[in-house]
């Protein structure tokens, strides 16, 4: 089970993960799921009407957009890096805060390293499956590293000109 690290009120910190990512050839446990979003477009009804809390994984060439109706019922909006150069999860966590107004957990997966990690929670990411066994301290670190930002973002810190009175 990779380690979850978790964002909750500023703080970084190790948290045991009550989701089970399933792929779309293997039999769904009983406990709270993350699945693909084709399994989760032919069954994500019933997988959340049996009460259980269902989380989505978005590629990287997968249009958010597609689970715009059903964002209030998704617990987990998992984003996918297939790589570390791959930055188009950045938009789609940056759409889910901002434009879909998303208030349920957005979890990198895949080759997340914490090098990446202040431009993850400037876009909207809370929780982190580090690639390269990085711990919570490293994750605080890096999200505060540069003391002044110069753009508005999903984390709602104010850019350095506002702060100047511009």
């Amino acid at each position: 089970m990779p380690t979850l690290v978790k964002l909750t009120e500023g703080a970084f910190s190790v948290v045991d993960d009550a989701f089970t990512w399933v792929p779309d050839d293997a039999d769904l446990p009983r406990s709270d799921v993350i699945i693909s979003l084709a399994r989760f477009q032919a069954e994500g009804d019933r997988l959340l009407s049996e009460g259980r809390k269902v989380g989505v994984r978005i590629e990287p060439d997968q249009e958010i957009e597609a689970l715009a109706y059903d964002l209030p019922r998704i617990a987990v909006v998992a984003l996918a890096f297939p790589k570390f150069g791959d930055g188009r999860a950045f938009s789609s966590a940056r759409l889910l805060r901002e434009r879909f107004a998303y208030t349920g957990e957005v979890r990198a997966v895949g080759d997340v390293l914490v090098e990446l990690g202040g431009h993850m929670v400037r876009c909207g990411f809370d929780a982190f499956e580090p690639a390269d066994g990085s711990q919570p301290a490293q994750w605080a670190h890096v999200a505060t590293r540069h003391r002044h930002i110069y753009q508005r973002a999903a984390d709602a810190r104010t850019p350095a000109y506002a702060l100047r009175g511009e």
